[in-house]
């Protein structure tokens, strides 16, 4: 995934995966988020940014607006001693 931004990819809270059921085979967008700031990747165009905000809640909004339906968990970045 080297073309994610390097700084937001190295340092995130948590990601989740977002479907979309009707398609076939279901389309998967990557949220993550770090302290408020929310971008939503499209690995189908090279991890390209394709929605940010300053919110979770805009980007969770944004996402169920398209009838995305998130992934059954988060996952949280390990914190590293």
């Amino acid at each position: 995934m080297s073309s994610l931004e390097p700084n937001l990819a190295d340092n995130w809270e948590f990601t989740e995966l977002w479907i979309d059921p009707t398609a076939s085979p279901p389309y998967v967008l990557i949220l993550l988020s770090n302290n408020g700031e929310t971008k939503i990747y499209d690995p189908a165009e090279k991890y390209k940014a394709i929605f940010s905000s300053a919110t979770y809640k805009e980007a969770k909004l944004w996402l169920l607006e398209d009838e995305y339906e998130r992934f059954e968990q988060r996952f949280h970045a390990e914190k590293v001693a």
